[in-house]
């Protein structure tokens, strides 16, 4: 029934659907809120005012709280492949560095990761594995729900795909980059993943959208709109390697209760170093500072670029007297090579499942190959 207002009342299904009638009040599904009936008191479904006794809900919310709990916290609000193409945007221009070719590359590796850590894909559980090396083995997918993230959720339904015929870690970069001499695989290739990630910051209220003209042809750009976002991920990506001692710094980390904080705080400051953004996030640095900032990360993801992890700078190994010999040249006091990320590795082991966490044996994969992305490139 129609009412003066305009507005249109629905009626509570019944049990019997003849009872039904075009009068509202003779209805038995339906009594108005404060009149008096003999039979029971109904209200609108889902109505949360006064006198209702049913709350509206979606069911997908309450699988994502027990997602969230099952995988130790709750997703971020920005991927790692967000996070770094934000540190590589400028803020007022709106369009990353033209002379920048490794970001393309260090996104597809992002995506891979942002997978791991969301327990979508993992390395194949095979005892032969460690016969090659990490960004060899062959990848799986462990769970094929999608994330609600565009890109995310078309890299997971082309890998499920192709479990009859798995690839390894560099393939899937590759694959995904388009880095390819085979024709029959040139459709792995995700396109326009910068600017899909751009439009998708846009959407969460990050950045806006604008057009600048270039010489002959416009161009859309996307400058920054909430600068707190950005700031805060600076803030993170700074205080994580400029750290005196040992311990994780609170303001390195996201906020509490964010699903494996400290180990996305590492990947982000690797990929990012990877990426070539990290000029951008050390502009408020002395010289000295930078270049201190630099080597951390360096040492950081060296740590984090093999299996088990903080097993590559050993005091006997030769990559560990190779940045100690670095650090003493430059003059650094700060501690270096294996205690500078003593505290970061430990913190990073307890967020994974046992000793031999795939996932995570994924993520010491994908560092790899992006700690040799200027040889690939």
């Amino acid at each position: 029934m129609t009412t003066a207002a305009g507005l249109s009342r629905r009626r509570v299904a019944t049990a019997s659907s003849s009872s039904v009638t075009g009068d509202d009040t003779s209805s038995p599904g339906w009594h108005s809120n404060g009149s008096a009936s003999n039979g029971p008191v109904a209200t609108h479904a889902g109505s949360a005012f006064e006198g209702g006794n049913k709350i509206a809900f979606d069911p997908r919310d309450l699988d994502q709280d027990k997602e969230d709990s099952r995988h130790g916290g709750r997703m971020p609000r920005l991927t790692i492949m967000e996070e770094v193409l934000l540190l590589g945007l400028k803020d007022k221009h709106g369009y990353l560095s033209f002379w920048n070719d490794s970001i393309s590359y260090a996104l597809r590796g992002c995506i891979l990761i942002e997978l791991a850590l969301r327990r979508r894909i993992a390395l194949v559980k095979d005892v032969n594995r460690r016969r090659n090396p990490i960004p060899d083995r062959l990848v799986e997918v462990i769970d094929d729900r999608q994330t609600g993230e565009t890109i995310l959720d078309e890299t997971l339904k082309m890998m499920k795909a192709q479990e009859t015929d798995k690839f390894s870690i560099t393939s899937w970069i590759d694959l995904l980059s388009g880095e390819t001499w085979n024709v029959m695989k040139i459709g792995y290739q995700l396109k326009q993943v910068r600017e899909r990630l751009a439009k998708g910051l846009v959407d969460k209220g990050v950045l806006r959208t604008e057009k600048r003209n270039f010489l002959l042809f416009d161009m859309a750009t996307h400058p920054v709109a909430d600068v707190r976002t950005k700031e805060s991920i600076i803030t993170r990506v700074v205080s994580l390697l400029t750290a005196s001692t040992s311990t994780v710094p609170h303001s390195a980390l996201d906020k509490e209760g964010t699903q494996c904080r400290v180990t996305r705080a590492v990947c982000l400051a690797c990929a990012a170093y990877a990426a070539s953004v990290l000029d951008n996030a050390f502009g408020r640095l002395t010289y000295e500072d930078r270049e201190a900032a630099f080597q951390r990360c360096d040492e950081v993801l060296a740590e984090f670029a093999c299996w088990p992890f903080g097993s590559n700078s050993g005091p006997g190994t030769a990559s560990g007297r190779r940045r100690e010999a670095v650090r003493i040249g430059m003059g650094s006091s700060l501690p270096s090579g294996r205690e500078s990320v003593l505290g970061l590795v430990q913190e990073v082991k307890k967020e994974m499942n046992g000793e031999e966490d795939l996932g995570f044996e994924l993520i010491a994969g994908v560092l790899e190959v992006l700690s040799k992305l200027d040889s690939l490139l």
